[in-house]
């Protein structure tokens, strides 16, 4: 069985086959916020189209990096690639590939990864953190997601961690997202993450508020596992070892909740692992 899976992200999308459980292909572009969401369904569709004269697609799963109406399978908004409102991906890609197909939000979708494949494997409840361009948030317990009844289950990154903050791109301020991701990171510090995160002062101050939107999530589901994946969580110990110091000095100390956070074992590749999990929700 042949399966396509695509992860659409804010800097860049990715696309891979899979034979069974084996990737065969992967191909990764970067994304033209220019041409915004037209531009990148353009070049997925060259990219399939190409595949399909070596293959015959069984299914299709695609992990979408912003809000996704899973009921509906169609794309809710990006908060950082312009042209994907309300954009029926799902219907698009399966007759594009002829193929059973089924979408979710790319964090619910590592998150599927992780918990099959790599760092979360068989942990419930499972936390999965998208740490990348922005940041989002996936919960996996007794092996399935959990979106909410309106599938906005999840949203970490809109946590408000920094009362007095500056503004953030969903109109509220102070977010986790605003405070910690890759995108604002660069215009703040006008360096990009993995350059920051080589200073040991900067990432004492980075990981605080990091650290109060981790602990928000331990004390609300007390997950077996946090699972951190995206381009930040490479930093490696220079990211997990500040963190879990700055972890254990903010939770209570009346807390017997665990506090085991680590990186994703998939790295870049969760999303794709987990479309192809996924897919197991066709039937």
């Amino acid at each position: 069985m042949k399966t396509l899976a695509v992860d659409i992200g804010g800097t860049k999308f990715t696309l891979a086959v899979f034979e069974d459980q084996r990737m065969i292909l992967r191909e990764q572009r970067a994304t033209d916020q220019a041409g915004g969401g037209p531009w990148m369904l353009q070049q997925i569709e060259t990219m399939v189209n190409n595949w399909r004269r070596d293959f015959r697609f069984d299914r299709c799963g695609i992990g979408f990096g912003g809000p996704v109406r899973f009921a509906e399978q169609c794309v809710a908004l990006s908060t950082h690639v312009g042209g994907w409102n309300n954009v029926p991906l799902t219907a698009r890609l399966r007759e594009l590939t002829g193929a059973p197909t089924i979408m979710d939000n790319d964090a619910n979708v590592g998150a599927l990864g992780e918990y099959r494949f790599g760092a979360g494997r068989g942990a419930s409840p499972l936390l999965y953190m998208t740490l990348s361009t922005g940041i989002g948030g996936g919960i996996v317990w007794d092996g399935r997601v959990l979106r909410g009844p309106d599938s906005w289950a999840g949203e970490i990154g809109h946590l408000n961690v920094e009362p007095e903050g500056p503004a953030c791109l969903c109109g509220s301020n102070g977010c986790l997202e605003r405070m910690c991701c890759g995108l604002w990171l660069e215009r703040d510090y006008g360096r990009t993450a993995r350059e920051l995160l080589q200073d040991p002062a900067f990432t004492a101050r980075y990981v605080v508020p990091l650290a109060r939107g981790v602990k928000a999530a331990i004390m609300l589901l007390n997950p077996e596992r946090i699972v951190i994946g995206g381009g930040i969580s490479k930093a490696g110990y220079r990211l997990f070892g500040p963190l879990s110091a700055e972890l254990a000095r903010q939770m209570p100390p009346w807390s017997q909740a665990r506090v085991h956070v680590i990186p994703a074992e998939l790295e870049d590749d969760s999303v794709l692992w987990g479309a192809l999990a996924l897919t197991a929700e066709l039937g």
